[in-house]
């Protein structure tokens, strides 16, 4: 089964006019990053409230693998969970726990905005919560040695390769050329490529030729860029034409 190729964007402003902007720019997701930001539960609510205003979807980036901000941010009414540091079939079966209701999982029944704030819970536990999608970050060697059994766990969408982090676990952080990193990216590569699952990659440059690159390689679901990143690289840009 083909999957449709989605593209992406990374939120670490908590600032909705930002996530408005970015939803109307014309990414087919956003992802708020509650790993490395100061943004708070309030603010994500607000964030996933301007994304969605936009009819496109909106992902969370949590800190950890812990069902208390899983819960949190699904209740908010999240489309997406991005878990970071999977490394084995537990991790990802914890997850999966945290995201699905029983019989599947074990999270519990809250009655906020997800679910129309107690009105439409029968809808939401029917429907709406069973398109949420979990996106587990393989970003240890760890994870690479039990990538099958990761992504084959009941409940996994798809997996979202870290290499910085990943070549870290390596005592290599950041030597892409090292044969070592090479080969477990060149792996989680083959082994992704296996399932009908979405296969993640972030593009942190915002230079679109990466992009397509990725693409070519296999890769549905990349995260382009990310709102500073943007900002900060159209500002530089355009300063230094102009004080030439």
């Amino acid at each position: 089964m083909n999957i449709e190729t989605s593209i992406g964007s990374w939120l670490t402003l908590s600032n909705y006019s930002v996530a408005e902007i970015m939803a109307d720019s014309g990414f087919d997701w956003l992802c708020i990053d509650l790993e490395h930001t100061v943004t708070d539960f309030a603010e994500t609510q607000q964030l996933i409230l301007a994304i969605q205003s936009k009819g496109i979807k909106a992902f969370v980036r949590v800190g950890e693998n812990n069902s208390l901000i899983i819960k949190r941010v699904l209740d908010a009414g999240a489309d997406g969970i991005i878990v970071p540091l999977v490394n084995s079939a537990l991790d990802a079966q914890k997850a999966v726990e945290s995201i699905k209701y029983p019989p599947l999982g074990k999270r519990g029944v809250g009655l906020a905005r997800a679910q129309s704030y107690g009105f439409g819970f029968e809808n939401y536990r029917d429907i709406k919560s069973k398109e949420i999608k979990l996106i587990v970050q393989i970003e240890h060697i760890d994870a690479i040695n039990e990538l099958d059994a990761i992504i084959q766990t009941e409940g996994v969408d798809g997996s979202f390769i870290g290499p910085y982090d990943l070549s870290g676990s390596m005592g290599k952080p950041g030597e892409w050329d090292e044969p070592e990193v090479k080969d477990a990216i060149k792996k989680y590569e083959e082994t992704a490529k296996k399932y009908s699952k979405l296969i993640g990659f972030h593009v942190v440059q915002p230079d679109y030729k990466l992009v397509e690159e990725k693409i070519q390689n296999g890769y549905n679901f990349i995260a382009f860029g990310f709102d500073a990143i943007f900002l900060g690289t159209m500002v530089r840009n355009q300063l230094k034409m102009l004080k030439k």
